[in-house]
């Protein structure tokens, strides 16, 4: 595909509480290594965008406070790529803001693609067909999204509802279908029955679109967002005197609202929304069963280790998931079917059944004031 309009924003940010405590506020999880693969979750993203695009034309918004893990972790992102947020405002902010400023730099009518730092693609090929057809389509004018094949009846994810297809209509992108809705998570009757349809996909929060429709449907449908965003953009490049003064007044009283629910939802009952199908192995890492599912077995017993597995001992157990520090030993007897996370200054021992309610342990550590392991 041609890729000199095109442009791909990495918004790192979420804490992924659900992976306390290896993620934590001042190292979330896409600055980790989950899957033992060599390179951490935003690495491996940069590098399979980079691919597609070039590594010139990739962007990270992230917190301040990740600033430097971030430059350290990608020394190929050059200086005016990287959108430090000092507090976070959920995505519409993050996308915009990017957006609004590359259009400036390069013209409004480039091609923007927001792809989470934190999600798992196997089939790099079949992704870079996907964002192709993907921007064909936004080149159309709509704002684009890819859909994951539902391989289950997750209740773990929002869905998207497809509708007729857009092949005559955008030659260059035949498997392109007008989005008939976006749903949020369903339970599992209503799950069970999306994936009976076929007509449903999983809504990973991919989105494709040209920068000008982004900011006019920005302005359309959340006016003083878009107000906000604009006057920061115009500050950016000029100093880092007037860009830290536009963070200042505009950035804090933002409304905190993800892209889904600002844009793409009320835009698809327009009928402006446009899906992909993305057939190349998704998985979003949301807790440690997630986490053990891609990981392989050291042992007949299906246990699954992150780090050095010579620092795992194990008699009587199986189907566990365990993290354990550099150097100490941790001993597994008679444990089945549990997550075992061994760090420096918490340790956390919940069934795998329960990884989804990681989140509410933080949650009640959070009310007992132990933010200082949080």
């Amino acid at each position: 595909m041609s890729s000199e309009d095109f442009y791909a924003i990495i918004p790192a940010g979420g804490v992924g509480t659900r992976l306390w405590p290896l993620s934590r506020k001042s190292r979330p999880k896409f600055l980790y290594d989950l899957l033992d693969s060599g390179r951490t979750m935003i690495q491996s993203t940069f590098d399979r965008l980079a691919a597609v695009c070039g590594a010139e034309h990739v962007v990270v918004s992230t917190g301040e406070a990740h600033v430097d893990a971030v430059r350290e972790q990608l020394p190929e992102l050059g200086a005016e790529s990287l959108f430090a947020e000092p507090v976070a405002r959920d995505s519409t902010a993050a996308i915009a803001l990017a957006a609004a400023v590359l259009a400036r730099r390069h013209g409004d009518r480039i091609v923007v693609g927001s792809f989470a730092a934190d999600q798992v693609i196997r089939d790099k090929d079949a992704f870079a067909e996907c964002v192709r057809q993907a921007t064909a389509a936004a080149r159309q004018g709509y704002v684009t999204t890819i859909g994951i094949a539902a391989s289950r009846p997750s209740t773990a994810f929002g869905y998207i509802h497809q509708g007729r297809s857009l092949a005559d209509e955008i030659p260059d992108a035949q498997s392109a279908r007008l989005v008939e809705s976006f749903v949020e998570k369903p339970d599992s009757a209503t799950a069970q029955a999306y994936l009976q349809t076929g007509e449903y996909r999983w809504n990973a929060g991919m989105f494709v679109m040209r920068a000008d429709v982004l900011l006019s449907n920005l302005k359309r449908y959340q006016p003083d967002l878009h107000a906000s965003i604009m006057s920061i953009a115009e500050a950016w490049d000029e100093s880092s005197e007037r860009r830290k003064a536009a963070m200042t007044r505009y950035w804090y009283g933002l409304e905190k609202i993800a892209f889904d629910y600002a844009i793409a939802e009320p835009l698809s009952a327009a009928g402006g929304v446009a899906v992909v199908p993305g057939g190349f192995g998704w998985d979003d890492i949301g807790d440690f069963n997630s986490v053990a599912a891609l990981l392989p077995s050291s042992n007949r017993r299906n246990i699954k280790v992150l780090g050095d597995q010579d620092d795992v001992v194990f008699l009587d157990s199986a189907g566990d998931i365990v993290a354990a520090q550099a150097g100490r030993t941790v001993a597994l007897l008679g444990v089945d079917d549990m997550v075992v996370i061994d760090t420096p200054d918490a340790l956390l021992v919940a069934p795998r059944a329960r990884s989804q309610e990681v989140k509410n342990m933080v949650a009640k550590l959070s009310g007992l004031g132990r933010d200082d392991i949080l």
